[in-house]
């Protein structure tokens, strides 16, 4: 099984705190880190410390979108939190699909939130890469 992890995360979020929040993720989902593929999230979190590193540390691929294009993927969490700050109802749950190819029933761990120790959050959704046959 190969999946895609989409993020999300408050500016500035501590390193520590994205990769917790990851690999508690990837535990809920009953993954471990060899079935990630990637990692994808908005185009506005292209110079987030923590999401950078994390994808160099692990030697996962980023992917990024922007706004329009994860506002228009069907979540089964929205939040207009979210999308008043970062014009999109959804950043981990919309990203992960994208990047999986996926629709809503690819969608194997919906968003789970983290708050870290320095009291900042991230989010983790995860998603079955599509099978090309």
């Amino acid at each position: 099984m190969k999946v895609m992890v989409g993020v999300g995360c408050d500016r500035d979020v501590a390193f520590a705190t994205l990769q917790e929040g990851v690999s508690l993720g990837l535990q809920q989902a009953g993954l471990t880190e060899d079935a990630v593929v990637g990692l994808a999230t908005i185009d506005q979190k292209n110079d987030e410390v923590a999401v950078l590193e994390l994808a160099a540390v692990k030697g996962w691929p980023l992917f990024f979108f922007n706004a329009a294009q994860l506002s228009q993927v069907p979540v089964p969490n929205p939040s207009e939190t979210v999308r008043r700050y970062m014009g999109t109802p959804a950043v981990s749950e919309a990203a992960a699909l994208l990047a999986a190819g996926v629709g809503l029933e690819g969608l194997i761990l919906e968003k789970f939130k983290h708050r870290g120790a320095d009291r900042k959050h991230a989010t983790v959704s995860i998603a079955l890469m599509k099978r090309i046959e």
